[in-house]
């Protein structure tokens, strides 16, 4: 895999400080909230009800030429209750996607690397409260007295109190991410660490340098034999060669007067592998999805899901981030790798992601075992109006047009004929 020669660098530059076994740094851990209250069952004809208008939603989106290519599913109780598909994996080729169309899934790969690190969390070969400094020789701030109190917990938690985002521009201008780490002390911070929220990727980026100096393995082999495997997610993998040797996969498009227009995927944010380097399929993120609503205790248990679950740093931007949070959320907090919301007046877990040409979201309400997954592979926001349709329908909740497919507007690209583009340099996106 392309990753290896990466990681070899970075276990050279970290002298792989600690070696297989690894005692932990310190036996304590983050403080846990459960979200979870006594499971309520949804009444069945809801279900069927929200079934029937999500499958006439796609139809919609498809009339339209909303996007193009579209795959999603609903998970109820452990079991999916709904699958569906919109469009093309390749629009120049009218190559359908599948429900085993492999998909980008961006920032959704931060929650298979806080996992991970819980179940390392788990065998004792760290603890959320250990210390960058005392991993990474190479890990400074600005402020180095806060920087020495930076934990594990701080990075996967987006409160490392640097500014949002930082350096994902130079990630972007094709600057080494083994060269942007070692920047971070040229950055204000803009909190103390552990005090506010602030988004990154490429900080998000050095729970791998973590994973390997503690258990001297790569970060995607221990993903892949502790999560990939035992959950049974065949098509998942990390990289861009893996994503384009799976047997059917979703190219990136962009739209265009000729219609959907498909281009190479971007090297980009597969270099800060656990902030945003994982490719899955459906059937693979509906598996995903029941582990972590608690139905797969052999892989991901109660005691760890509430940690990755607990709501931390507040995200007050969240609450106005687009139409729907604006009228729905009253809270809004990032715990490890998800969001938690107050979403009509009940606890949801949720995240988004974007990369060139693919968009992706899950989300899932804990005390009703309910969830939905969507991936996409085109630019253009309709589509993630959809999911919040679907979680009104769920809740009983007065029904809003979110994605604005109801009316008789023309929304995207028109359906004439594509051709492939030649490959170019295309930027990522950086959002979620």
């Amino acid at each position: 895999m392309q990753f290896r020669k990466i990681f070899l660098l970075i276990g050279g530059a970290l002298g792989l400080a600690c070696t297989l076994p690894c005692a932990a740094t310190s036996a304590a851990s983050s403080p846990t909230v459960s979200v979870r209250s006594a499971p309520q069952n949804l009444p069945p004809a809801r279900i069927k009800q929200t079934v029937a208008d999500y499958q006439r939603w796609l139809n919609r989106l498809g009339e339209r030429h909303a996007v193009a290519g579209l795959v999603t599913a609903v998970v109820i109780d452990g079991k999916v209750v709904f699958e569906g598909t919109v469009g093309y994996a390749d629009a120049a080729t009218r190559q359908p996607v599948t429900a085993d169309t492999v998909f980008r899934l961006a920032s959704l790969s931060k929650a298979f690397a806080t996992a991970i690190t819980g179940l390392l969390v788990d065998d004792g070969k760290l603890s959320w409260d250990t210390k960058l400094v005392d991993v990474l020789p190479y890990f400074k701030l600005k402020d180095m007295q806060a920087a020495s109190q930076a934990t594990v917990s701080d990075i996967l938690g987006q409160r490392l109190g640097l500014p949002r985002n930082t350096y994902d521009n130079m990630l972007e201008g094709d600057i080494p991410y083994e060269e942007l780490v070692r920047k971070l002390d040229e950055v204000n911070l803009v909190c103390g660490v552990g005090q506010c929220y602030g988004y990154q990727n490429v900080a998000f980026g050095m729970i791998g340098d973590v994973v390997l100096a503690r258990t001297g393995d790569f970060f995607y082999r221990q993903v892949d034999k502790r999560i990939f495997y035992p959950l049974g997610m065949t098509t998942a993998s990390y990289g861009r060669a893996a994503l384009e040797s799976s047997k059917s996969w979703a190219r990136p498009h962009r739209a265009s007067s000729r219609g959907w227009i498909p281009f190479d995927p971007s090297e980009t944010y597969y270099r800060v592998a656990p902030a945003a380097g994982v490719n899955a399929s459906l059937r693979d993120m509906e598996k995903w999805l029941i582990a972590q609503m608690g139905d797969r205790q052999d892989v991901l248990p109660t005691s760890l899901l509430d940690v990755l679950h607990a709501p931390g740093v507040s995200t007050p931007s969240e609450l106005h981030a687009t139409p729907w949070r604006r009228a729905r959320l009253t809270e809004a907090h990032y715990a490890m790798g998800w969001r938690v919301y107050e979403y009509g007046g009940e606890t949801l877990i949720y995240h988004a992601g974007a990369v060139a040409g693919y968009r992706t979201m899950i989300g899932f309400f804990p005390k009703y075992q309910a969830g939905v997954v969507t991936l996409w592979n085109s630019t253009g926001p309709t589509p993630s109006g959809l999911m919040p349709m679907v979680f009104d329908d769920l809740l009983g909740l007065p029904h809003v047009d979110w994605a604005e497919i109801e009316g008789n507007a023309r929304t995207s690209a028109p359906a004439a004929a594509p051709r492939r583009m030649k490959p170019r340099k295309h930027r990522a996106t950086r959002r979620h």
